[in-house]
């Protein structure tokens, strides 16, 4: 006789449980990183720091956020999603609460940098990629979607009550409580997040298959580097980086950086300038949503076209949309807000899908060094508009180099996949293995 409890499968697969505690650890990894761009211009009133000197701390966040990224998914391989992810959490609490004790700018780069960097490179977008591709067939790219949506807005929808904090509080009590959103995570990923449906009886969501085996012998380093090794020979790696890097540069090197005292030069106060970054934030879950969905069904490399074109158009009407902020947010900001903020990072589930549909099981590594290239653009792009901001008193130049170089990305995502070789990319599942590299 069947065991009748065994042969009912749960009405909600277990899988969407999972994705549901990734979701709220991203948002509270997050939370420290929506710190920086409230905190300037606490921090320069206090210690009379330079808009650079402050930029070169997100500068290392940004680079270490990224590099680590490669890294930590070949990690996971080795020990897991639940291990990493706790690790990860209890580093970037760390991290955000030794700030308060700083007293140096060496101080501000180790905390903010070097901890909080480490700490949300393990659970960057390559976390979301991980979960995605352990535990879904079906509806990855919407899964993808909605995690990186609480990536993104995580950082965004904090703005507002840090920066009231700091107003009220101070900047230090800010980063207390910062820290605790990080640290109250931690049951959650201990008690909930597994590694793979096989851990609690199950499959991947849309299958009956078994999940493939995956070697643990090979060290995380070596995994690592040997993801980048089968990047690096193909033009599609080459073409993604570049594009993902104009990316990062776009939104959170510049924007997410810098909008908040932008808009200050203007003459909007810092709490209002960072409920636009929050505004931001909250198209964002619609935008990457829908954008996941729309990755499921139509040829990525068109999509990454259009959201790169329109963010570059964008970008090059908003020095014309900054001095009205004198007097207060007008409709014309409010629709660039509310655009800029749908394609904020729309542009991921299509990236990791040409990822997984060129490299196989190997894609979560090989998308860990494409997403560290999107950390690269946004570090440079961080201390440049710093250096542009101190040097001409503005930050109009930045805003046109970032436009011209997003509609440069627009032109490389039209060539991925298109080379020798290249297998079709349109259609709605993209998510078959059809590499497998050793």
């Amino acid at each position: 006789m069947v065991n009748s409890a065994a042969a009912v499968k749960p009405r909600i697969h277990r899988a969407w449980l999972v994705a549901a505690v990734a979701f709220v650890a991203l948002v509270g990894a997050a939370a420290f990183r929506a710190a920086p761009s409230v905190l300037i211009l606490p921090l320069q009133e206090e210690f009379g720091w330079s808009t650079a000197d402050i930029s070169l701390a997100v500068t290392v966040n940004l680079v270490l956020f990224g590099l680590t990224a490669p890294f930590a998914a070949a990690l996971i391989q080795r020990l897991g999603l639940r291990w990493v992810t706790t690790g990860a959490l209890l580093l970037v609490s760390a991290g955000a609460a030794a700030t308060v004790g700083m007293t140096a700018r060496w101080q501000l780069v180790l905390c903010w940098g070097v901890l909080v960097g480490l700490g949300t490179g393990s659970m960057a977008l390559v976390f979301a990629a991980s979960v995605a591709d352990r535990w879904f067939v079906a509806r990855r790219g919407l899964v993808v979607g909605i995690l990186t949506a609480g990536s993104a807005t995580g950082q965004l929808v904090f703005l507002p009550p840090v920066a009231a904090l700091a107003e009220s509080q101070g900047w230090r009590v800010a980063s207390l409580a910062v820290s605790a959103c990080a640290l109250a995570v931690v049951p959650l990923v201990v008690l909930f997040l597994r590694d793979r449906p096989e851990d609690v009886g199950l499959t991947r969501y849309g299958t009956d298959e078994p999940s493939p085996e995956r070697s643990t012998s090979t060290g995380a380093v070596r995994s690592a580097f040997g993801g980048l090794a089968l990047g690096v020979r193909s033009g599609t790696f080459w073409l993604l980086v570049g594009g993902f890097a104009i990316c990062g540069a776009s939104s959170n090197g510049l924007i997410g950086t810098h909008l908040v005292p932008a808009a200050h030069d203007h003459g909007l106060p810092t709490t209002a300038a960072a409920s636009l970054l929050a505004m931001i934030g909250i198209f964002d879950i619609v935008g990457t949503i829908a954008s996941g969905w729309l990755t499921d069904r139509y040829d990525p490399r068109l999509l990454l076209l259009v959201y790169y074109g329109l963010r570059g158009a964008s970008l090059l009407l908003l020095p014309a949309l900054m001095p009205s902020l004198g007097h207060g947010v007008g409709p014309t900001m409010l629709l660039f807000i509310v655009f800029y903020g749908l394609d904020w990072v729309a542009t991921v589930p299509p990236t990791v899908a040409l990822c997984r549909q060129a490299f196989g099981d190997r894609a979560p590594v090989v998308f860990g060094w494409v997403f560290a290239s999107h950390q690269l653009g946004a570090a440079l792009m961080a201390t440049g508009a710093g250096w542009i901001r101190d040097t001409f008193g503005t930050y109009t130049p930045a805003w046109y180099a970032a436009g011209a170089l997003c509609l440069l990305a627009a032109t490389l995502s039209v060539g991925v996949g298109r080379g020798r070789g290249a297998a079709t990319l349109k259609g709605k599942d993209l998510s078959p293995v059809v590499a497998t590299a050793s």
